[in-house]
C-alpha cells in the first residue's frame, strides 16, 4: 500500500474521529506550531542558523499531513506503531516520532467554546469567566482510566491503586455546560487521589470566590465544596437515617433523581471521551498519559462545541 493510499483510506473519521473538512483546518492549523518546533530543534542541534536554503536537504519519510492523521489513529484505536508503520511504508520509529511530536500540539489546543469559533479554553480560569460572561451552569465529574502498573520497588508505586476500583489508575476531573459540552479537562492526578483533592490543587475554590455569580452541579464526591460554597455548588441530598419517617424517605429520593438527571450530561461527556480506545484502557507510557488525555478531550470538545 502507498502512502497516498493509506492516508485516502485513514483520513476517514471512522479512523481519525473527526470528518475530513475539520481535519484539513485541524492540520492547517497544527501546521505552524509545528514548523515552529523543528526550526527551534534544528537550530538547537546545529548551533547555528541554517546555511542552505529551505528545503534543501533530505526530506521527510512521513509528511506532515500523514503525521498528523497517524497520530489521530494511534489516539482513536490505540493501533500498534508497527502497523501503522506497515501501511505508510515506513519504519516503526518514524511513526513513534510522529506521534510523540504530533500529540503534544493537540494537547495545548484548549477546548472550543460552544457557539464561538476561534475562541477556546485552555484554563480552569478561562472556564469561570466564559461560564460568569454567559451564565453557564457548569458541571463537575471526576473520571478514571486504568494504567500500567509502576514497577516493583519504585517510590509512590501506591499513589496509583485507586480506592474505587482497586486498579492502578489516572483520574482527571472533566466541566460542561447544561448541554455536555465539554469544556475544559484537567487536574490529572494518580488514582488514589481524592476527586476533592484534585481540583483542589487546580485552587477551584479561590475561583468561585473570585466568580460569585458560577454555580455547578456536583455528585457526593464534591461535597465539602458545596458546604464551603452553598450558594455555588449543589450536591446531591444526604441520604436519610434508617428511622426516617417513609415521607421523608420519598421526598429524599425524588430530589436525588431531580439532581442526578440535571447532572447526568457530565456522565455522558465521560462517555464521549471513552469511545476512543485510548481512554477505555491506556497501555502506553503513563508519562504520555496527560497529553493523550488533554488531546482526545480537545478534539471532542470540537465536535461537541457544534451542538
Amino acid at each position: 500500500m502507498t502512502s497516498v493510499l493509506a492516508r485516502t483510506a485513514l483520513s476517514h473519521r471512522i479512523c481519525t474521529g473527526i470528518p475530513r473538512k475539520q481535519l484539513g483546518s485541524l492540520i492547517a492549523e497544527l501546521a505552524v506550531p509545528w514548523m515552529a518546533r523543528q526550526d527551534s530543534r534544528l537550530r538547537e542541534r546545529r548551533g547555528h542558523d541554517r546555511l542552505r536554503a529551505e528545503g534543501g536537504g533530505p526530506g521527510h519519510q512521513l509528511v506532515f499531513t500523514d503525521r498528523v492523521i497517524a497520530t489521530l489513529v494511534v489516539l482513536r484505536f490505540q493501533l500498534p506503531h508497527v502497523a501503522l508503520g506497515v501501511l505508510y511504508g515506513v519504519d516503526r520509529s518514524i511513526i513513534t516520532r510522529a506521534v510523540h511530536e504530533i500529540r503534544p500540539l493537540l494537547a495545548v489546543r484548549g477546548f472550543a467554546v460552544p457557539g464561538e469559533s476561534g475562541s477556546r479554553l485552555r484554563t480552569l480560569a478561562d472556564v469561570f469567566a466564559h461560564a460568569d460572561a454567559r451564565g453557564v451552569e457548569l458541571r463537575l465529574d471526576g473520571t478514571e482510566i486504568r494504567v500500567r502498573r509502576p514497577r516493583a520497588g519504585k517510590p509512590g508505586r501506591r499513589a496509583f491503586i485507586s480506592g474505587k476500583m482497586r486498579q492502578n489508575t489516572k483520574k482527571a476531573t472533566v466541566i460542561t455546560d447544561e448541554k455536555g459540552r465539554t469544556l475544559w479537562t484537567g487536574a490529572i492526578r494518580p488514582g488514589r487521589m481524592h476527586d476533592q483533592m484534585a481540583v483542589n490543587t487546580e485552587r477551584i475554590g479561590d475561583l468561585f470566590d473570585r466568580f460569585p455569580t458560577v454555580k455547578a452541579k456536583i455528585d457526593s464526591g464534591y461535597r465539602g465544596l458545596a458546604k464551603r460554597f452553598p450558594d455555588q455548588l449543589q450536591a446531591p441530598p444526604k441520604r436519610p437515617g434508617k428511622d426516617a419517617p417513609a415521607s421523608y424517605v420519598t421526598q429524599w429520593a425524588q430530589a436525588r433523581k431531580q439532581q442526578s438527571s440535571e447532572r447526568i450530561c457530565v456522565e455522558h461527556a465521560n462517555a464521549e471521551h471513552k469511545q476512543w480506545r485510548t481512554l477505555q484502557r491506556y497501555i502506553g507510557r503513563r508519562e504520555h498519559y496527560d497529553d493523550t488525555r488533554l488531546a482526545i478531550a480537545g478534539l471532542v470538545s470540537d465536535r461537541t462545541a457544534m451542538r
